[in-house]
């Protein structure tokens, strides 16, 4: 029985998730992989119109498709032009000229990313973590890359997928060309890709687990790729911050020639870096906060120990539940404390999630500048920067939780507020300025907040 009659059978995604005792994400991995692997089977027999010879069948025909495409040639040789490839889980094989640096094989979740702009602060966005960004600009690369516009040392997104080849730099502001750039980070990219094909794959069928190799001999079996491909185990339940944090520091340094003025009264803020990206901390200094950032893992007591006015919690990568093992004990001896918190992507998921909810992976991830959200309180929509995969799951929220903004494009949660602390959050990224300025007030509410309760002691 093929895989999808197997899901049918069960009552659909869901419910077959819910009786093997998985996620969304491991039922879309038996798409991929089309079979179920026997470990669930016992629980799949229980299923009126499941039998054993179904689920035999389908790994059967599974095995019996590899091992013709192992007697034909399963190298598969690179056409001519190409020297990389890009392969998919479900076996799409796609192949390109590669950049940057050589590599056997990245293998990670392929999403894509809508901007027109800001390649390199994508790249090195911590919460790409773990991941393969396709771009559905055309055009990358153009403007090559200099030291200022990282959003962390490190690029963090494990390649990049373009569709035309990278042109010599054509910018003033070009310290380096793109591909001299992905060579110094240790990362690959790949050209003449038909990145909107990959696109509609992806929002049709959701986040792939994908492989991108350039070998330094040019040798590519794209079998062993694809077989790797297939055994990664995916971003569900996977955490991420521990490898993007960053030790304790100080930061000072606020947003690029801003307007606004330099208060005196600045409030004491830790933030939580989660996967930080250095934008947000240059907002939180210029809305007024003297800003210590502690790693991911700092406990309560190093939180508290700092006697901060506020606590800010950072994006980042991977799954929420995850992170949110080491993570939500601290917040929630923080909110105890009475300290005000304010959190964004991933720091949102761990704010909801310490508030008494819970998150789940989306089918379809958002990511690009050009998300609307609506504030529900004001009806006003902003244009937005996203970048996540999972959400919080209104239904799951106490009733002391409100919800504050909605996505436009799916309905899916944007924001939550305490109705008994000083807490909130919002699920996108204010400090990317797609609007360009639509969300800056979220951090000087954070500001106004510390505000009121230093006059309220005063």
């Amino acid at each position: 029985m093929d895989i999808d009659r197997i899901i049918e059978k069960a009552g659909g995604a869901d419910e077959i998730a819910a009786l093997a005792g998985v996620g969304l994400e491991a039922v879309r991995k038996w798409r991929q992989s089309r079979m179920v692997p026997t470990k669930h089977w016992p629980a799949l027999l229980r299923v009126p119109g499941i039998a054993l010879q179904d689920l035999t069948a389908d790994l059967t025909t599974t095995e019996t498709q590899q091992e013709q495409e192992r007697e034909t040639d399963v190298s598969n040789p690179c056409p001519p032009g190409a020297n990389a490839a890009l392969v998919l889980a479900d076996g799409t094989v796609l192949w390109g000229r590669g950049f940057g640096a050589h590599t056997d094989g990245a293998v990670g979740e392929l999403c894509f990313s809508t901007g027109m702009t800001g390649y390199q602060e994508t790249l090195t966005d911590p919460s790409f973590a773990g991941q393969i960004v396709t771009f559905t600009f055309p055009h990358i690369g153009n403007v090559g890359t200099n030291a200022d516009d990282n959003e962390a040392p490190k690029m963090a997104a494990l390649g990049a997928v373009v569709k035309e080849d990278i042109t010599a730099p054509a910018s003033w502001r070009s310290h380096e060309p793109f591909a001299a750039w992905l060579r110094d980070h240790g990362r690959a990219g790949i050209s003449g890709i038909d990145t909107r094909a990959i696109t509609r794959t992806l929002r049709d069928n959701g986040p792939q687990t994908a492989i991108l190799a350039f070998p330094e001999n040019g040798r590519i079996d794209t079998d062993s790729l694809l077989n790797r491909a297939r055994q990664w185990p995916g971003l569900e339940g996977m955490d991420l911050a521990k490898e993007v944090t960053r030790p304790k520091r100080a930061w000072t340094e606020g947003v690029w020639h801003s307007t606004k003025p330099v208060r005196e009264n600045r409030r004491r803020v830790v933030a939580m870096d989660y996967g930080a990206k250095d934008n947000i901390l240059r907002c939180l200094v210029t809305a007024g906060c003297d800003v210590t950032v502690l790693p991911a893992t700092a406990t309560a007591e190093e939180i508290l120990e700092l006697k901060p006015e506020g606590v800010f919690l950072s994006n980042g990568p991977g799954d929420p539940a995850a992170t949110g093992t080491y993570a939500v004990p601290a917040i929630r001896k923080v909110l105890d404390a009475n300290v005000p918190v304010f959190g964004i992507c991933l720091g949102h998921q761990l704010l909801a999630q310490a508030l008494g909810g819970k998150t789940y992976k989306l089918e379809r991830g958002h990511r690009g500048a050009n998300q609307p959200v609506k504030d529900v309180e004001t009806g006003r929509v902003e244009i937005t920067s996203q970048n996540h995969g999972f959400a919080v799951d209104e239904k799951s929220l106490p009733a002391d939780v409100k919800v504050t903004h909605v996505s436009l494009f799916d309905g899916s949660n944007e924001g939550i507020a305490s109705t008994t602390k000083d807490a909130f959050s919002v699920q996108y990224h204010p400090e990317a300025s797609p609007g360009p300025s639509d969300s800056f007030y979220l951090f000087e509410r954070f500001v106004a907040v510390m505000d009121r309760r230093a006059k309220a002691g005063a």
